[in-house]
């Protein structure tokens, strides 16, 4: 009896273990299906919305692609243009490459309105990149305006001699950002533009001519009309000085141990320092010959003896 019992037992749990196999393949099987049908579901759709944008993209890169071509011709045009200008190089640079930027711009946001980006969102784009940009390059943009109207009001020009934050030289190059100065001692010095804008500019080369300014001190005991036409004779002699303006030749002090005697002569801008340099050396070697006295400092010491 206890043998029969086990004998169905067992058939009982075999036919349950069958049972639960065979509904858990079933349910495998009925899970796989349906993922599978929404893989195919969602390529289907990704296919489908592919579809229908493919032609927006088509336009927007045959946007970018003939922009660019247009961008590059008028740039092209725009350069031959401004070469025939008497603007400076650098300005051309500077303009050139302010268009090509616009341009390039312009472009780029048409292709965006091609796939249908709201306008909103594209200035709100823009507008945050620029005040980023201009919140991180704050100097730098300072910098780049200031070059802007360097370029543009033209106070000075490459090859000009110019004073400027305590340097004096001659003006290598004018950038977007910097001025560089050569001084006479071969120093290269740059200055941010933004400073250039806001400085005071002393240019001696705008002018044809430029004046020389000197003084010379004789003593007391010195005819000082006889040392006034010695230094008249000299510039008359000099060729590199102009009659016109006429030279100035003055007496225009009376200091504690001199007179002074102001000359004041124009010359070319190329002659200046062969003009001033010149007139000093002669004027020595005149006063020595002729026995003027350039004086000098002089202290009177007086020494009392106690009684």
């Amino acid at each position: 009896m206890t043998s029969s019992t086990s004998v169905i037992s067992e058939i009982i749990t075999d036919t349950v273990i069958s049972a639960t196999d065979e509904t858990t393949a079933v349910t495998t099987q009925s899970a796989i299906s349906e993922q599978v049908s929404r893989t195919a579901g969602l390529l289907e759709k990704a296919l489908d919305h592919f579809g229908r944008a493919l032609p927006t993209l088509i336009m927007a890169f045959a946007i970018l692609t003939v922009g660019v071509i247009i961008v590059r011709l008028l740039s092209r045009f725009i350069k031959r243009s401004l070469n025939k200008t008497n603007i400076d190089s650098a300005a051309k640079n500077f303009l050139l490459s302010l268009i090509r930027i616009t341009l390039y711009t312009i472009v780029i946001i048409m292709a965006l309105t091609a796939l249908n980006v709201p306008m909103s969102s594209i200035i709100t784009v823009f507008g945050a990149a620029g005040l980023a940009i201009s919140l991180a390059l704050q100097s730098c943009l300072s910098n780049l305006a200031g070059g802007f109207i360097i370029l543009f009001s033209k106070p000075f020009s490459a090859g000009d001699t110019i004073e400027l934050d305590g340097s004096v030289g001659n003006v290598k190059t004018i950038s977007i950002l910097y001025t560089k100065i050569e001084t006479f001692d071969g120093k290269i010095v740059s200055i941010p533009n933004g400073k250039v804008s806001e400085a005071k500019i002393i240019n001696y080369t705008e002018s044809p001519n430029r004046r020389v300014d000197l003084q010379f001190d004789i003593s007391y005991d010195t005819d000082f009309r006889t040392a006034r036409k010695l230094i008249t004779d000299i510039i008359t002699s000099d060729k590199l000085i102009l009659n016109d303006p006429e030279p100035i030749v003055r007496m225009s002090a009376h200091n504690e141990s001199s007179v002074s005697i102001d000359v004041r002569v124009w010359t070319a801008n190329d002659n200046y320092s062969t003009v001033r340099y010149g007139l000093i050396e002669s004027v020595k070697e005149g006063f020595d010959k002729n026995g003027i006295e350039i004086p000098f400092n002089q202290l009177d010491l007086n020494i009392k003896r106690k009684k």
